[in-house]
């Protein structure tokens, strides 16, 4: 068996193993570090078919900005998850509906894959002046599809803004730093004179 094979069996059974444990980690905490090893595990899959571009897409996109949104805002909000998990029983059936619907499509999928290859495998090699896969998605990304592809990004910005503003908390009786009043202090405002007669102190 060629180092190539185990590498893939290797990252196919952490994927797969990690996947089972995202659904099955009580602790949500766990299950989105388990969603990024699974995220990092495919991303190395894509770089042994070849699509290095997609690789790198899933490691930026989902592991840099998606999984660790989620996990920010995961720790810092105060979600009651024994709440979330009352109605459990009730969407089951909808859920074994599901996962019998996507099991399906994976030994589809497996089928396929097993009767004609994988199509790398039968990729005929890059003539002369032909262009690669990554260079050919980033063409298409940069120029077809320039505008969608700024947009999508400014949903991610405006995500982690506000999961920033979900967790800020204006708190009754803590005192927080006003910077404006800092900048507009004034030598009139900063210091008082106060007349005080001896031996009576000063007032509060």
């Amino acid at each position: 068996m060629s180092l190539q094979a185990v590498a893939f069996y290797l990252m196919a059974l952490v994927s797969v193993v990690s996947a089972l444990l995202v659904v099955s980690a009580k602790n949500p905490v766990h299950s989105v570090l388990y969603l990024i090893t699974v995220f990092f595990s495919a991303a190395g899959l894509f770089v042994l078919m070849g699509a290095e571009f997609l690789a790198m897409l899933l490691v930026v996109v989902y592991v840099g900005a998606v999984a660790v949104l989620f996990l920010f805002v995961v720790m810092m909000l105060d979600v009651d998850f024994v709440a979330l998990r009352q109605g459990f029983a009730r969407y089951l059936p909808i859920g074994g509906a599901i996962g019998v619907i996507l099991l399906v499509e994976m030994v589809l999928v497996a089928t396929a894959v097993a009767e004609h290859g994988a199509a790398a495998k039968y990729a005929a090699p890059l003539a002369a002046g032909e262009i690669s896969n990554t260079e050919a998605i980033g063409r298409v990304l940069y120029t077809d599809y320039l505008y969608l592809f700024e947009a999508a990004g400014l949903v991610l910005l405006v995500a982690m803004i506000g999961a920033l503003v979900l967790t800020l908390r204006h708190r009754p009786g803590v005192k927080r730093q006003n910077i404006a009043a800092q900048v507009g202090r004034t030598p009139a405002k900063g210091m008082e004179i106060v007349q005080i007669k001896d031996g009576a102190g000063i007032p509060e």
